[in-house]
């Protein structure tokens, strides 16, 4: 059921670390023609694809506020206090992203600023079916809100019977989300991408998904409209050593297989005999999971690796570039030091990645499939875009006006130079 490779030679670790890869012809052909489906025919080709895959008539896309205000009255009190101390939690975290903007002056009279403003619009999606993500609306409404957004719209799909999960309802309404529609898959991410009669385009689209969502906003952002980032199935990587116990070990490694048949799982060690209690403990507890075959499917292609020292086990780690890294040894605090590349990080063996994805804090929206070399997880940042201001005055203009206008002749850009040329040599004295 899973791989243990033992002392691999680095020549070998790109074919080790490879995630589990999917055709992607098919897959493209497919997201393309429901996105110029719904591009074209609106509402009616989010209810056709809605009927055809999930199995739904819908009549109105959009969820009434009586369902939204229903849904805080049949959860359980114990589940809505836990959902709004984890707001609490994730609002103060990306409350303190907050920063002043910047202004400097370059030269005398010459001063250039920078204002963080608010995208105007978001999409939110959100996975539903056997296990609605009502978590991932606190993630990505919250910080909207925080940064300031205006709008936000949250798609999300149906059950059989047309209905939201009420967890999803009542955490929109917590977080402040403003319209829910009904719509999953491509259909969803489409629908916000271009707009329908009911569906408003947005400005930017957020949300984890199967490979069909994933690869629509990937799609879709060629077209001009943004994403959060190229996020793919979930994966942990773990680093552990017998100072954290192999059945915490396991439970850590199932909670990112049970997500998905094509999440990916990674013990990388230098004690063997942990790996095998590990590996053990793992093939134990995953009899007893409601989720049993969604897990067992993942860790088909769960490797538990065995490294000489810590040097190499962190070099491979930042190879593989995880969305999850769990450092649950005794010198992790050491080890913190060494992480390049990694979406969210988990110090210490009482730090298990469900506080990430719940309660921590910090955003469970993270850079998977190799991104988190360059991608970010989401954060305050990800809601605003920045806008750079400049104002000279004839003075400074005069002083740089060498340099602006030997750059722009050199590039052969004459309307530049002219630019500046005009303003040095106008008698106006109103300016």
């Amino acid at each position: 059921m899973m791989n243990i490779i033992k002392y691999p030679e680095q020549q070998q670790w790109e074919e080790i670390l490879q995630r589990p890869v999917e055709d992607p012809g098919q897959l493209n052909e497919s997201v393309t023609e429901i996105l110029e489906d719904v591009k074209k025919n609106g509402d009616y080709a989010v209810k056709k694809y809605t009927r055809a895959l999930d199995g739904v008539e819908l009549n109105d896309l959009r969820v009434s506020e009586s369902s939204v205000i229903g849904a805080g009255e049949v959860l359980e009190r114990s589940l809505k206090m836990a959902i709004q101390k984890a707001g609490a939690h994730i609002e103060k975290f990306h409350e303190a992203q907050k920063h002043d903007d910047i202004a400097v002056e370059v030269m005398p009279g010459l001063k250039c600023w920078q204002k963080a403003v608010p995208i105007d619009t978001i999409g939110i999606y959100v996975p539903g079916g056997s296990a609605p993500l009502f978590s991932s609306v606190l993630m990505m409404a919250i910080p909207a809100r925080v940064a300031g957004c205006e709008n936000v719209v949250l798609t999300t799909p149906p059950d059989e019977d047309g209905n939201i999960h009420p967890a999803i309802l009542y955490a929109a309404a917590m977080a402040g989300v403003d319209k829910i529609y009904r719509a999953g898959g491509a259909q969803a991410i489409a629908a916000m991408a271009y707009g329908t009669g009911t569906i408003p385009r947005v400005n930017k689209i957020f949300g984890p998904g199967n490979q069909f969502v994933t690869r629509a906003k990937q799609l879709v952002s060629l077209e001009g409209v943004a994403i959060d980032m190229p996020a793919g199935p979930s994966e942990l990587l773990v680093v552990a050593d017998n100072s954290t116990p192999p059945d915490y070990i396991a439970a850590d490694l199932l909670s990112q297989a049970e997500h998905g048949p094509d999440s990916q799982v990674l013990l990388l060690s230098t004690d063997e005999s942990l790996i095998n209690k590990a590996k053990d403990a793992v093939e134990a507890m995953v009899q007893d999971l409601p989720r049993r075959k969604v897990a067992l499917k993942s860790l088909e292609s769960c490797k538990l690796i065995l490294l000489q020292d810590y040097e190499q086990i962190m070099k491979m780690a930042n190879a593989y570039a995880p969305e999850h890294l769990l450092l649950a040894t005794e010198n992790a605090g050491e080890l913190v030091l060494k992480v390049r590349n990694a979406g969210s990080v988990f110090v210490g063996s009482y730090t298990p990645e469900s506080l990430g994805d719940y309660s921590s804090g910090t955003n469970h929206v993270l850079p998977t499939n190799g991104t988190a070399t360059a991608y970010s997880g989401v954060n305050l940042d990800a809601f605003t875009k920045k806008i750079t201001f400049q104002q000279a005055d004839r003075k400074s203009l005069s002083e740089i006006s060498d340099v602006t206008m030997a750059m722009a002749s050199a590039e052969g850009l004459e309307a530049h130079r002219k630019a500046v040329e005009i303003r040095l040599n106008s008698k106006n004295e109103n300016l």
